[in-house]
């Protein structure tokens, strides 16, 4: 089977020294869809970075017509795709952990990650995680599919400027997370493993998901710390970015330790 072709973008890539942080996009995310963010993140905090659409995403190889996620889809991401990539690029994680910035389906992976490898990651900061299944959730996605399916809405269009094969991207993520398989996805018997520091965010009017998600995380994950931002939606890094940005340079200490 021929591996797939994946999108990469270093920030930083000369600053040997630097710590390195990964970025985990979102669930109809891509390097393209992170913006300036990460530069601006590693620049405030001195550090290098890598970016990278998963397949499926971006100008990454597409996902098969007939090939479907699985329910587990975020645990093979984490567990089997993640260290084989940071193999692939010569990342070293048992010598030198890296900080795992993850954004919604990203920021789950991370936490997976993390507490399957307590030992290769530095910190965590996740950004609209999903640790359980909420309704809200799962309303959200079904009014995005209707969205998505409607032309007058322009979604598909707007999401195609960021994807090679944009209905790759958009029912990859949307049929796992609508299929019956996925109605019992609940990652928080692992969350004790993690024994990182985890900086866990999320948007008060987020429409993915509720306080709940992070507020379970720092009851099972003894080194959380919580942000909660108010005037803000599913993502952090666009909505509140200088916010966000101020929170990560206070926390710096806690993340490069």
């Amino acid at each position: 089977m021929q591996r797939p072709e994946i999108e990469t973008l270093w920030i930083n890539p000369t600053q040997h020294a630097a710590p390195l942080v990964v970025f985990l996009h979102e669930g109809l995310g891509s390097v393209a869809l992170w913006r300036d963010f990460p530069k601006r993140f590693c620049d405030a905090l001195n550090l290098r970075g890598l970016v990278f659409s998963r397949k499926g995403y971006g100008q990454s190889t597409p996902r098969k017509a007939d090939e479907h996620w699985p329910a587990d889809f975020m645990h093979q991401q984490a567990i089997h795709f993640l260290p084989a990539l940071f193999e692939s690029l010569g990342i070293d994680a048992k010598r030198n952990p890296p900080i795992l910035f993850g954004h919604s389906d990203g920021a789950t992976i991370a936490l997976i990650y993390a507490a399957t490898y307590p030992d290769r990651v530095r910190s965590v900061l996740a950004l609209a995680p999903h640790i359980m299944i909420e309704d809200i959730t799962i309303e959200a996605i079904r009014q995005g599919k209707v969205a998505y399916e409607t032309p007058s809405t322009q979604l598909k269009t707007k999401l195609a400027r960021y994807h090679a094969d944009v209905d790759s991207a958009f029912y990859g993520w949307c049929d796992a997370w609508l299929s019956d398989a996925f109605q019992s996805f609940d990652i928080r018997a692992l969350l004790p493993n993690i024994t990182c520091p985890v900086l866990a965010v999320q948007g008060v009017d987020d429409a993915y998901g509720t306080m709940a998600q992070i507020d379970d995380i720092a009851h099972l994950t003894p080194k959380t710390q919580l942000l909660k931002l108010t005037d803000c939606g599913h993502s952090p890094h666009i909505d509140q970015p200088e916010e966000l940005l101020a929170a990560c340079r206070s926390w710096s200490v806690i993340m490069l330790g």
